[in-house]
């Protein structure tokens, strides 16, 4: 798809895992597995964009290509509107995903499942959820709860994004960080300044909704695991192998 990249985000600080984009995974860097789950989706060119030369050789060495930007973003979706600046001055690109540095058991498959909502015009943002099947998840603040109205059976249109306790009767739902923007809105909302529920919960997707934004969700079976300490890292190494 000529006119979809995909861009991993990898920001070589991180508070409880340093050096967590290198961090090695039975004997590749975590970026390059992430970096070999986006190619497999085969939708469009995947791009590394990073504040750091050496996450930037590991990837070129997996022969890959990374693009260097600013240390100093606040968010990766800032990160990756830089990237897509330096990367397409042309604006040809229409329609960009946004996979997250630090999923390295994400499923290509859901990575192609974000671009299906793109074809209804009044969607602006695609994200992924699955349904929370482990109750203590529905406490767990660590776990973003995503609600909103189905429109579909694998689909709802996001109405809120939170990490309260998840309370009724249910479904409920596991909100999973990737994005599929098209391109008028990913420069849309770099460009809104941090709107008060997004401050209050941490959550910079209630930055779009505040502002009147769509975003929805496909629902997907599995979710992956999201690495940022010493312990996730060991399970990851677990479930891929090693």
């Amino acid at each position: 798809m000529p006119d979809t990249i995909i861009l991993i985000p990898a920001r070589l600080a991180s508070t409880r895992l340093p050096g967590k984009p290198l961090a090695d995974l039975n004997g590749a860097p975590m970026i390059v597995h992430v970096l070999r789950r986006a190619e497999s989706a085969k939708i469009g060119e995947v791009v590394v964009a990073t504040d750091s030369e050496a996450v930037a050789a590991a990837v070129e060495k997996a022969r890959g290509r990374a693009i260097l930007t600013r240390g100093d973003h606040v968010s990766g979706s800032d990160r990756i509107y830089e990237a897509l600046q330096a990367i397409d001055p042309e604006q040809r690109i229409a329609i960009i995903v946004n996979v997250q540095g630090d999923l390295p058991t994400i499923d290509p498959a859901d990575i192609r499942a974000s671009l299906k909502p793109l074809n209804d015009p009044q969607v602006d943002i695609v994200t992924l959820a699955a349904v929370i099947t482990d109750p203590a998840e529905r406490t767990n603040p660590n776990v973003v709860k995503i609600s909103g109205q189905q429109i579909g059976p694998a689909r709802i249109q996001a109405k809120n994004f939170t990490r309260k306790d998840a309370t009724g009767p249910g479904p409920h739902y596991h909100h999973i960080g990737l994005y599929a923007y098209r391109r008028a809105a990913l420069e849309h909302f770099v460009k809104l300044p941090p709107s008060a529920n997004e401050q209050r919960e941490k959550l910079e997707q209630l930055r779009a909704l505040d502002a009147g934004m769509r975003i929805d969700a496909m629902i997907v079976q599995s979710v992956p695991l999201g690495v940022d300490t010493p312990e996730d890292l060991e399970k990851a190494r677990r479930l891929l192998g090693g």
